[in-house]
């Protein structure tokens, strides 16, 4: 079966975090997708979707143990605290 959208996006942009601890809130949820849409050149969904796709794979948008991963968390990091750069 092919991978959809939001599988993609789950298999190159989270991983499950090493330690327990509070995860990834939904804006940085919402955030890192954003990012990983602009990266990919894929059509950005509504936040409802992709809080509907995390509830089909088991995960909690608002609690989960996630943490960022490759190049879509650099590019939301940078986003998100230019002042790093």
């Amino acid at each position: 079966m092919p991978a959809t959208h939001f599988d993609s996006f789950l298999a190159e942009a989270v991983v499950p975090d090493k330690e327990p601890g509070l995860g990834l809130g939904r804006d940085e949820l919402y955030g890192l997708y954003t990012s990983w849409c602009l990266i990919n050149k894929e059509q950005l969904q509504p936040p409802e979707s992709l809080w509907q796709a995390l509830q089909e794979h088991n995960i909690d948008p608002d609690s989960n143990n996630l943490s960022m991963t490759g190049p879509s968390a650099a590019d939301y990091i940078l986003a998100s605290a230019p002042d790093l750069v």
